[in-house]
């Protein structure tokens, strides 16, 4: 449907019976022309109707119709609004827009939009020293919609100030490496609980200020026109939604659901080695070992210094045989003294200056250029130089470092225009020049370890995390709602650095008694007393995220490194993630097949009790598990809400509690405050050492109080046959009248029933 409103076009585009996109522009050609990067679907008006009455144009579907008004009354403006109007007017002519459920429900109403030309009056007119004279012209652009009273907002991508629901709140919807409280990353996916989601089609930098004055305003510095795309429904159609609109998450290998060793960093082929020994001799479960930056000789250089890595091929060869697979770190930059810089540089392929000049980051920054990957001809030559050059030496998966990228675009230039436009794409071009590349030329799955993401950046095998964060108790805290708000964004797998990345300060007080003795390990925590406590916290925490990794600027990283206090607890959790192998495995099916997160903040499941649309600090893992983690020093009790309308289960004690009341959890040392719901199926598996090994299922614990089902699933963990249908659905059904439990489709076990089904609290 496309309109004119004054000056205005507004077209009206149908992707889905429940999703609709919209753009508004001065410029007719542009109001008309494609989505943005990210946008992989195609528009489609099956199931939708048009009309028009009295002026009024609207589309309908059996979920949304959406109207557009007739242009406002066209009487010239007198007395005090006249003498107004000779000074100061608005940059765009009023649309009356409003979306609407298909049972009259109000979602949102356009309440104005702007489309204004860079100037001194907004403190823009700078955004044009940014443009050069072929680029297409620039204006800021800014819709604001309406907001219910009791509307709460989540999504958005990764913003780490400490708190879940936006509302009433300001965001800087872009990747920054020095955000105050640790990296942002801009995913411009709102998802609210009045109904509806909505993606902001611009990748500038953008302003999102949620619930002031009653409106949700998003302001971009650069565009040609709004667009955003409404997705209405509940949750699990939200989530859809976004799959349909940017593409499904892949499954990522198995052993990427185990535990990844790395830390800042391992130096040398036999350090490595090492670590990967004191693992197996020790018969801990382990999967991934990770080489960070500085094993090159120079940055851009791809190669392994030979005085610390003498053999790589062989050294793959023995972790290979270990059941280890490795990730190595590889930088998107390049210095001159590399031998690969004089060929990008030939070809244009950096991120650049106006006059064609690498942007590099001096006097302070010496570490050269960015490769631009938003060019195809340069992606795919990076992605062959990291092939013949890593892959060749029997690296498994990749850690894309500073995807942001590290020197930030504004002010250059990318392949598909001014980087201040297009700020926040890298990350999606860069993991696509990984993945595609990975998926052509590697017989596993791929998975690529990223610090920032974008629209449509799941759909690359990247698994995220949250850059390189502090290592103290405030930032454990934060991490909570950080990561889910991150994943709430369309983006299910992330993790933190275990333990913080940046060093340990060369003193810090404890606010109490430290619970674990470090005095075992002062070489390696110094003076940071109660550092094994928080160790031994944020691992716990960790545990239950979709990716369990560790890394940090200690001396040491590994279980053992921390105290003879915290190593039995370290390995407690190791060997518990690895117990709930095939309940974590199959949420990543379900992720693929639905997009929604596994890691859920209350709100996304428990909707109907208000009580937890602010709750940020405790979550669904899964269906079955509410994980509280402890992120107070010396605590060993915390508060836990448990959501109404279930029974819960403390996993470790099995005790039965009602649901709508907030408890005082025990939480020694020893324990992160664990519950499961009611009627909760949780199969888990036989002790192993690797995901390489066959893992039996050797318990399915179902939870009484409610029925209850559970999809499990299974296949070869390394490869994509599971795209065509190689692989093992297993549909587990709990009746709870009868206290039975059925399973269908593919045997999951040979042993008796009576021998693996356990009922608690029958």
């Amino acid at each position: 449907m496309v309109l004119h409103r004054g000056a205005a076009t507004v077209v009206v585009e149908p992707y889905a019976e429940n999703v609709v996109r919209v753009t508004l522009s001065l410029s007719d050609p542009d109001a008309k022309s494609a989505p943005g990067f990210g946008i992989t679907a195609k528009s489609s008006t099956s199931g939708w109707t048009t009309t028009s009455t009295a002026g009024t144009d609207e589309m309908h579907s059996s979920q949304l119709a959406v109207s557009v008004a007739a242009s406002g009354p066209q009487r010239p403006a007198t007395g005090t609004q006249g003498d107004i109007a000779k000074f100061f007017n608005g940059s765009a002519p009023w649309v009356g827009l409003r979306i609407t459920a298909a049972d009259g429900k109000r979602l949102i109403d356009l309440e104005s939009w702007g489309m204004a030309v860079p100037n001194f009056k907004d403190g823009t007119a700078w955004l044009n020293n940014d443009r050069r004279p072929q680029d297409d012209k620039f204006y800021t652009v800014s819709a604001s919609f309406s907001a219910a009273d009791d509307e709460h907002d989540y999504g958005m991508g990764q913003n780490q100030e400490g708190y879940l629901d936006h509302r009433g709140r300001v965001l800087h919807c872009q990747h920054d490496y020095n955000a105050p409280g640790g990296q942002s990353v801009c995913v411009p996916f709102l998802v609210t609980n009045k109904g509806y989601g909505l993606v902001w089609d611009n990748p500038s930098k953008t302003t999102a200020a949620f619930g002031f004055n009653g409106q949700n305003t998003f302001s971009s510095e650069v565009g040609q026109r709004v667009s955003f795309f409404v997705i209405a429904g509940d949750y699990d159609a939200i989530y859809r939604g976004y799959r349909l609109l940017t593409g499904d998450t892949p499954i990522p290998p198995k052993s990427a659901f185990g535990y990844i060793q790395s830390k800042q960093r391992y130096t040398s082929q036999a350090e490595l080695l090492a670590v990967a020994h004191g693992y197996r001799d020790r018969h801990l479960p382990i999967d991934d070992l990770v080489i960070d930056w500085f094993h090159y000789t120079h940055m851009g250089e791809m190669d392994m210094d030979p005085a610390k890595w003498p053999d790589p091929i062989a050294m793959n060869k023995e972790l290979h045989a270990l059941h280890f697979h490795t990730m190595i770190s590889v930088w998107p930059r390049f210095v001159p003294e590399d031998r690969f810089f004089a060929t990008v540089q030939k070809n244009g392929w950096f991120m650049h200056q106006a006059d064609g000049t690498p942007t590099n980051g001096l006097p302070y920054d010496r570490a050269g250029a960015d490769i631009d990957t938003t060019n195809p001809a340069a992606a795919k030559w990076y992605w062959d130089i990291i092939r013949d050059n890593y892959v060749a030496k029997g690296f498994d998966a990749f850690w894309a470092d500073e995807t942001e990228p590290d020197l930030p675009p504004n002010g250059s230039f990318f392949h598909v225009g001014p980087g201040t436009q297009f700020f926040n794409i890298y990350p999606l071009f860069h993991t696509a020049a990984f993945y595609n590349g990975m998926r052509r030329d590697m017989n596993q799955r791929a998975v690529i370890l990223a610090r920032d993401s974008y629209l449509g950046a799941q759909h690359n095998g990247a698994i995220f995390w949250s850059s390189d964060i502090s290592p103290t108790w405030d930032v454990l805290k934060r991490q909570v709602p950080t990561g889910l708000n991150f994943v709430a964004s369309g983006m299910p797998f992330w993790s933190t650095d275990i333990g913080g990345w940046q060093y340990l300060p060369g003193s810090h007080t404890p606010a109490h008694p430290p619970l674990l003795d470090p005095s075992d390990v002062r070489d390696n925590v110094g003076a940071y007393d109660d550092y094994p406590e928080l160790y031994t916290r944020w691992f716990q925490y960790a545990t239950f995220q979709p990716n369990f990794r560790a890394h940090g600027s200690r001396k040491q990283n590994e279980v053992w490194s921390y105290g003879k206090q915290a190593e039995p607890i370290l390995e407690k959790y190791l060997r518990l993630r690895y117990e709930l192998m095939p309940y974590i495995y199959s949420l990543g099916y379900t992720a693929n097949q639905t997009g929604a997160p596994f890691m859920r903040a209350l709100f996304l499941d428990f909707g109907s009790d208000p009580q937890t649309a602010p709750i940020g600090d405790e979550y669904m893992f899964g269906p079955a598990l509410l994980v509280a983690p402890v992120t107070e020093q010396g605590a060993t009790t915390r508060s836990v809400y448990l959501p109404a309308g279930s029974d819960w289960y403390n996993f470790w004690t099995n005790e039965r509690l009602h649901g709508g009341q907030r408890i005082t959890a025990s939480a020694p040392i020893d324990t992160i405050p664990l519950f499961v719901r009611a009627g909760s199926i949780l199969p888990l598996g036989s002790r192993i050492e690797s995901t390489d090994e066959v893992q039996t299922i050797a318990k399915v614990r179902v939870y009484a109080g409610a029925n209850g089902a559970f999809t499990l699933f299974d296949d070869d963990g390394h490869t994509y046959a599971y795209e065509r249908g190689q692989r093992k659905l297993t549909e587990l059904t709990w009746d709870d009248a009868t206290q039975t439990l059925r399973h269908t489709g593919s045997q999951a076990w040979t042993a008796p029933d009576t021998s693996i089904v356990e009922v608690i609290g029958r």
